[in-house]
């Protein structure tokens, strides 16, 4: 029974002390040879199958990059107000936002010294005009004399100096007297048109120099959008480009500009140059100090764009893989692209119109590979 089980098994008759079968070395080695040439069939099979791909033909198209900045509101024409004179404030109550018209008193300075110095101006004019009308009473009287022969000639020159000098001593009292008024009016600070304060400067009690600033306002003439724009882009701007500026917590509220100023200096802690946008017609709630999202399309050039799937790295650079359509081989070549976007970049070199990428299972692919376009002859 132990014999015709081992043989229905396949193992020898003879066994070593352990009862371990013994196989033939000449089997092991026949099986093994079978295997080995069925996994090089298989290997031969797999490779001379070309590889599934998808893939597109390139083609040059018109390219503009969109620049997109973020930037403020600001009047287009804002001017800052301060005294001529120095002194201490007494009053200064405007408030961010105020709206002022023009003519109206927005601070005022202690103007007690300028009026004291007004009313001496006006006594000494009031002295002088005295000795005016005595030294031309005397001339008058002089020159009569004269033409009778009862004077000297010495006597009616005397007479006339003193009037010339009596006039000119009245002139300048006339001018101290206006002097010294202008100095009464410039204790007080008026708007010199409509507007909106922008900023406040000290506030009563505070003593303030000639020309610091009391009050910024900004003229209702037009609002401009301001943003800070590296080289590059200004570089890359055509001659007239038109803005569309939009609020950034109201993408809705749009309105489009023209840029009406570009800052010849760049801002020496951010290497950036201010650029004014002048808003065409801007909406009630593009208000002053409002945040802005200002977009501009560049120069628009003849470029490939090709999409962000087919884009891979070699030799540390971006690179796509282009097949040859004589002989369905892939090739990996380094490209150079221009713009980077969610769905497709835009290459400046390397492609030509025309050429096939592939756009879909570059993950597995390697040079030299044979490659069968989905949807096209193998």
């Amino acid at each position: 029974m132990a014999r015709s089980l081992a043989g229905s098994f396949g193992l020898s008759r003879a066994t070593d002390p352990a009862n371990r079968p013994f196989r033939s070395p000449a089997l092991l080695i026949a099986a093994l040879a079978a295997s080995l040439l069925a996994c090089q069939r298989e290997n031969e099979s797999t490779a001379s199958e070309p590889r599934a791909i998808r893939g597109m033909a390139v083609e040059y198209r018109e390219a503009g990059t969109p620049v997109v900045l973020t930037g403020r509101v600001e009047a287009e024409d804002e001017v800052t107000l301060g005294f001529r004179i120095a002194g201490r404030v007494a009053k200064n109550d405007l408030k961010l936002g105020s709206r002022v018209e023009a003519g109206q008193t927005l601070a005022r300075l202690e103007s007690q010294n300028e009026e004291n110095a007004l009313r001496t101006a006006r006594a000494n004019l009031a002295a002088a005009q005295a000795q005016l009308t005595q030294a031309r009473n005397h001339f008058e009287r002089q020159d009569a004399l004269l033409r009778d022969g009862w004077t000297t000639r010495a006597n009616h020159d005397r007479a006339k100096q003193a009037l010339v000098t009596a006039q000119s001593q009245v002139d300048s009292a006339e001018a101290q007297v206006g002097a010294a008024d202008d100095l009464v009016g410039f204790t007080e600070l008026k708007a010199d048109a409509p507007g909106v304060v922008t900023a406040v400067g000290p506030g009563a009690g505070e003593v303030v120099q000639p020309g610091q600033m009391i009050v910024k306002l900004a003229r209702k003439d037009g609002r401009d959008a301001i943003f800070d724009v590296p080289a590059q882009i200004i570089r890359s701007a055509p001659p007239a480009p038109q803005v569309v500026v939009s609020l950034t917590d109201d993408p809705a509220v749009t309105v489009k500009g023209r840029v009406r100023e570009v800052a010849p200096q760049a801002d020496p802690a951010t290497r950036t140059f201010e650029v004014k946008v002048g808003l065409i017609d801007p909406p009630a709630a593009m208000k002053l100090g409002a945040s802005v999202t200002g977009r501009m399309e560049t120069k628009t050039l003849q470029a490939i764009e090709v999409p962000a799937a087919s884009l891979t790295r070699f030799n540390q650079q971006p690179a796509v893989w282009v097949v040859d359509p004589s002989t369905h081989i892939v090739a990996i070549r380094n490209v150079e692209v221009s713009a980077f976007g969610p769905a497709h970049v835009t290459v400046s070199a390397g492609l030509d119109a025309g050429e096939v990428v592939v756009t879909g299972g570059i993950q597995v692919l390697h040079p030299g590979q044979r490659v069968r376009l989905l949807g096209a002859e193998p």
